[in-house]
């Protein structure tokens, strides 16, 4: 019995221990998904292991490897997941342990090589772009890429040192590169170079260092202008400065533009505007004198002032100091001459003044109009100034206008008004007689009296005051006659829209002084009103006589 418990034990003890899995304890998959009941063979392309679960999943050419290349013991999660624990570093762990910064599962080829520099701090940019990599990583093999720093000079000391235009090294200039040159281009041009201190703009952009600096020393060398064109100064004539005793220092009239043109000369003590702008220096400043040139006209223009002619300066007295009259304009003109104790307006705006000042007399020149124009006077017919006896100062009557037309007549003696306003004084002034003509309206409208019919003013024994009725208006019309207060109210009263025509009353229009009312009034209609009146008598001078305002009292 002992016996018995003892065989069933150590069965129980060697069932243990040959039941554990080979593979460790973390593998907790059912055996037949791997291995069949006939033996412990594993079938690769039935195995159901889905290898994504796990911390390293296959990808690329590792889902091709066989599995022993990694497991080499049967405990699988001994298997190493790091690159270098399977492939050998060539780099010799220049460029780190982590082959997945620049490599993929797919193949050990570099694509990315330009991102992965830039990641680095050194972006290929300009002429690095071109460079393979072995033409800065200079090692014993070509896989190994040492650390060389990001620093120009670590790679280009030798084009620092060799450099002798300008010679950096002597210059002391600072190892930093591209403070002078440009990462982006392809070349060692200075485009990049910072003179903002002195900067080279138009006649200052030159290339070559050498020839403003002694390339064995940058810093040694002065800002101002005039050490460096010395010779420019003491060598040019128009002007020439050293005579003239110019400012050294050249940006008081020259700015960077090559051959020194345009130069801005502070010119403001005298203007050199219109006429005076002049390129030529010793056009003025004669024999290179700029101490003692006057900036008096008279000085430089004497000899126009004396040859002027038109009018002659000397003849009329003129002042010397041309600017009074004129502007420093070409050719003189146009000139102002302060004329205002005759203003030059209209017919006087005279441009040769010989047409005024005879002979250039300017001094005893009369200012009245007759002195002038006398002849005007004398030749005028309409009207004729000497028969009309009219005053010989022409203002009195016309302005500067040429033609002296309008003329303004003071003719408030007699105004002309509406039909009165009339152009040719002759309509009234007959033959020229300015002196006799009438006033009064009949002198000179007698006819239109005598001939009106309507009413026949001779036959109504009118007045031959026209103004009494009628007024300036042309065809005398309205007319306004006072039949009410002079004579008998037809306009009001009683006979008010009563009649149509004079003729109505009037009925002999060869005599107005007559007048008949029996048109209107009936002999037996009024010998009925008139019943029991004493004296009636039907007759219209007694109607008239007993009925002076036509009222029926």
């Amino acid at each position: 019995m002992q016996r018995l418990s003892f065989i069933i034990g150590f069965l129980l003890i060697c069932s243990h221990i040959l039941g554990q899995s080979p593979h460790g304890n973390s593998l907790k998959i059912d055996c037949a998904q791997c291995h069949n009941p006939e033996g412990w063979t594993v079938d690769l392309q039935t195995i159901k292991f889905d290898h994504s679960t796990t911390d390293f999943e296959l990808e690329g050419t590792h889902q091709l490897t066989d599995c022993k290349s990694c497991h080499t013991s049967l405990v699988f999660n001994e298997a190493p997941t790091d690159c270098i624990s399977c492939h050998t570093d060539v780099h010799s762990q220049s460029v780190g342990n982590d082959c997945v910064r620049c490599h993929t599962s797919e193949n050990w080829l570099v694509f990315n090589i330009p991102e992965i520099h830039e990641e680095n701090g050194f972006p290929l940019i300009g002429s690095h772009s071109n460079l393979s990599c072995v033409e800065c990583h200079s090692n014993e093999s070509s896989l190994i890429f040492n650390p060389i720093g990001n620093e120009c000079i670590e790679c280009h000391r030798n084009d620092y040192l060799a450099t002798q235009n300008p010679n950096h090294s002597l210059s002391g200039f600072s190892q930093d590169c591209i403070e002078c040159h440009n990462p982006l281009g392809l070349g060692w041009d200075s485009t990049g170079i910072i003179h903002d201190f002195f900067p080279l703009t138009l006649g200052h952009d030159i290339q070559d260092c050498s020839q403003c600096h002694d390339v064995t020393n940058f810093s040694d060398i002065s800002a101002d202008c005039f050490s460096c064109h010395n010779d420019d100064f003491a060598q040019t004539t128009n002007p020439n400065h050293t005579n003239a005793g110019f400012s050294t220092d050249c940006i008081e009239c020259h700015t960077t533009n090559p051959g020194w043109v345009p130069a801005t000369i502070n010119h403001d003590f005298f203007p050199l505007t219109l006429g005076h702008d002049i390129q030529d220096c010793n056009a003025c400043h004669v024999n290179g004198n700029y101490n003692n040139t006057p900036t008096d006209c008279f000085a430089c223009h004497e000899n126009d002032y004396n040859q002027t002619s038109n009018p002659n300066h000397i003849a009329a007295n003129f002042p010397t100091d041309c600017a009074v009259c004129h502007t420093t304009n070409p050719g003189w003109v146009p000139a102002t001459v302060n004329h205002d104790f005759f203003p030059l307006t209209l017919g006087h705006d005279i441009q040769d003044c010989n047409a005024c000042h005879i002979n250039g007399n300017y001094n005893n020149t009369p200012t009245d109009c007759f002195a002038c124009h006398e002849v005007d006077y004398n030749q005028t017919t309409n009207p004729n100034h000497q028969a009309a006896n009219f005053p010989t100062d022409c203002a009195a009557c016309h302005t500067t206008n040429p033609g002296w037309t309008p003329a303004t007549l003071n003719h408030d003696f007699f105004p002309l008004t509406l039909g009165h306003d009339i152009q040719d004084c002759n309509a009234c002034h007959i033959n020229g007689n300015y002196n006799n003509t009438p006033t009064d309206c009949f002198a000179c409208h007698e006819d239109d009296y005598n001939q009106t019919t309507n009413p026949n003013h001779i036959a109504a024994n009118f007045p031959t005051d026209c103004a009494t009725c009628h007024t300036t208006n042309p065809g005398w019309m309205p007319a306004t006659f006072d039949h009410d207060n002079m004579y008998f109210p037809i306009y009001s009263g009683k006979h008010e829209g009563e009649w149509n025509s004079c003729v109505d009353c009037h009925t002999n229009p060869s005599d107005y002084s007559t007048f008949s009312c029996f048109l209107c009034h009936s002999q037996g209609d009024m010998a009925d009103k008139h019943d029991g009146v004493g004296g009636y008598v039907y007759e219209s001078n007694a109607c008239f006589s007993c009925h002076p305002d036509g009222s029926a009292d």
